[in-house]
């Protein structure tokens, strides 16, 4: 069954419970059943042999459980002759039949389904008469794997999800990330590694501080496996909202992950992997989202443990963490000695530019920048993801550049790069076709200047292109018959006194010498300025749209004449006939 028809045919259970529930309220029940459908199809084929293994070990008086676990071919089992079509066969007690199944399966298993809450579910459709109906809806429905691939089944967790956001008027682009953005990103992740990552019984480990739903972790998994079948990647995750952990574990599970890996909780207040580094990053952090309710955790961590702690460089203003996840990937990275890291993190455009020099913003970037960690950043499309229609950007940083990215960035405009989508899901109308990844892909390899069609998409810059001076400009104080006051005490005496009211600044490039461009840019303007040096800040930012900015020149005067004057004569001609 293809995913638009099962995710509908799930979608339908809606219609057994409207009138008893919200439509708010839907997820609640469907999400689960279709997570526990998932695994009763999966256990199928040997469920028989862990019965049978069960008997013989709790004969003998041994733990059972390593034995299941080798019958069942996973990393979860269940010991219940039931399952959910024999559920089917005892109507008058499919309460207690379901909570006595739920509980038969492995502890790991049990944890997502209380992470669901779903024993409230179990008591409610009972309450409603509505247990068996929507049971056997879903007893009905074909999703073992041979028939719905892992990443089909992810595909309809995500489209499910974002339906029930949407009627909760919830953001779903905060649990999962448009597949298209992902592969995008796990191109440019490990393109640098094929070789590395080509030899046989490689070991990775990739972490997801906002998992959602597990879909990077999925689709990085994917791709390496598309490299080298032989390779494993270990995926760490953490997220916050329950039934996006719910699913990450499930689909963590069934894809033989161990999901004592994926946590529960707020990443930035309780990092649930303390002391953990990783070989790969990936994370799209929710934009624009501010961490007030966090701000104290934050702040304590921040002044007590400055470079030690994750947020040594800067806090930037609490109406926007995103640059804490930044912060937070770069505290996982190992050392360059030990290998090395690489992460890609989705961003707005904010921490781009926002925040003047000395700003907790502008010392993230000097941090990052001076210390060589940004290889690439790409700005995408528009409309290119399920929450928002803003510009996007995919920040690709690294501790262990190759040789000729080093001092460098590479900032690629690929807002041309998209399609239109056939149906448009949430605010999500472009996507990235696999040529257009593919292309993208190239343009970062090849790492080069790129024009297309006379306009540059791929610029190459020192890390000290983006950073800047910002001086302090004074000019004197003067007395009513415009003579220069001068100071009386201190270091100021016999000294002009500065007249606040003319104060100004200027920002200076950092590969500029800065009195040669106070001569050339403020002196002929001011002849008695001067700079204030003491209070001098470094400020960086990356004026994206500035670089890929291309002059048009405006129409000639005789064509705008000639338009306006159609205009004009239509809306002449227009009056006369209502005066006639």
């Amino acid at each position: 069954m293809s995913d638009p028809n099962l995710s509908s045919f799930i979608w339908s259970v809606a219609d057994l419970l409207r009138g008893d529930y919200k439509q708010s309220e839907y997820g609640k029940v469907i999400l689960p059943f279709t997570v526990l459908r998932r695994l009763d199809c999966v256990l199928e084929s040997t469920k028989p042999a862990v019965l049978a293994e069960l008997a013989k070990r709790t004969a003998a008086k041994v733990n059972p459980e390593p034995f299941l676990l080798r019958k069942a071919g996973q990393l979860f089992y269940n010991t219940s002759p039931l399952d959910l079509k024999k559920l089917m066969g005892d109507q008058d007690h499919i309460g207690e039949n379901l909570r006595a199944y739920m509980q038969a399966f492995s502890p790991a298993v049990r944890d997502i389904f209380e992470s669901f809450e779903f024993h409230i579910q179990i008591d409610r459709l009972q309450k409603a008469s509505l247990l068996y109906l929507v049971t056997e809806k879903f007893a009905n429905i074909d999703l073992h794997p041979a028939a719905v691939s892992n990443n089909q089944m992810g595909a309809v967790f995500e489209e499910l999800i974002r339906k029930f956001a949407e009627l909760s008027n919830e953001t779903a682009g905060e649990h999962f990330t448009p597949r298209d953005a992902i592969r995008l990103m796990v191109n440019l992740l490990f393109i640098e590694d094929d070789d590395a990552l080509t030899k046989p019984g490689v070991v990775r480990s990739l972490y997801d501080p906002t998992a959602g739903t597990g879909g990077m972790l999925s689709v990085a998994g994917e791709h390496l496996a598309s490299l080298n079948p032989g390779a494993r990647l270990v995926m760490y995750g953490q997220e916050l909202n329950p039934e996006s952990y719910a699913i990450c574990k499930a689909d963590m599970l069934i894809k033989g992950q161990d999901i004592a890996n994926i946590i529960f909780g707020n990443t930035l207040s309780n990092d649930g992997l303390l002391g953990k580094l990783f070989d790969y990053m990936l994370s799209n952090p929710p934009f624009g989202v501010e961490w007030k309710k966090i701000e104290k955790e934050i702040r304590k961590e921040f002044a007590e443990q400055g470079f030690n702690g994750r947020f040594g460089p800067g806090l930037p203003r609490v109406s926007d963490g995103s640059l804490l996840f930044l912060l937070h990937l770069i505290s996982k990275m190992r050392p360059a000695k030990d290998g090395g890291s690489r992460f890609g993190i989705v961003l707005n455009g904010s921490p781009l530019f926002t925040g003047g020099a000395g700003s907790g913003e502008s010392e993230i970037r000097r941090y990052v920048l001076e210390n060589d960690l940004v290889e690439a950043i790409i700005g995408l499309p528009t409309d290119m993801f399920y929450n928002t229609g803003i510009s996007t950007y995919i920040w690709i940083v690294s501790n262990r550049k190759p040789e000729a990215r080093r001092g460098k960035v590479q900032l690629i405009d690929a807002s041309s790069f998209w399609q239109k989508m056939r149906k448009s899901l949430g605010s999500k109308r472009k996507e990235l076709s696999p040529e257009h990844i593919e292309e993208i892909t190239r343009i970062f390899g090849n790492f080069k200047n790129v024009k297309k069609d006379g306009v540059p998409i791929s610029r190459i810059f020192k890390n000290e292109d983006f950073g800047y001076r910002t001086i302090t400009v004074e000019r004197p104080e003067r007395d009513a018959k415009g003579k220069i006051v001068l100071g009386t005490k201190g270091k100021g005496k016999d000294k002009p006194l500065p007249d606040s009211s003319l104060r100004d600044t200027e920002n200076v490039p950092l590969n500029e010498d800065v009195e040669r461009y106070f001569k050339r840019e403020v002196l002929p303007h001011a002849s008695d300025a001067w700079i204030d040096h003491e209070k001098t800040e470094v400020g960086y930012e990356i004026p994206f749209n500035r670089h890929f900015y291309v002059f048009q020149p405006p129409r000639p005067l005789s064509e705008i004449d000639a338009e306006l004057k159609g205009v004009t004569d239509r809306i002449l001609e227009m009056i006369g006939g209502l005066s006639k």
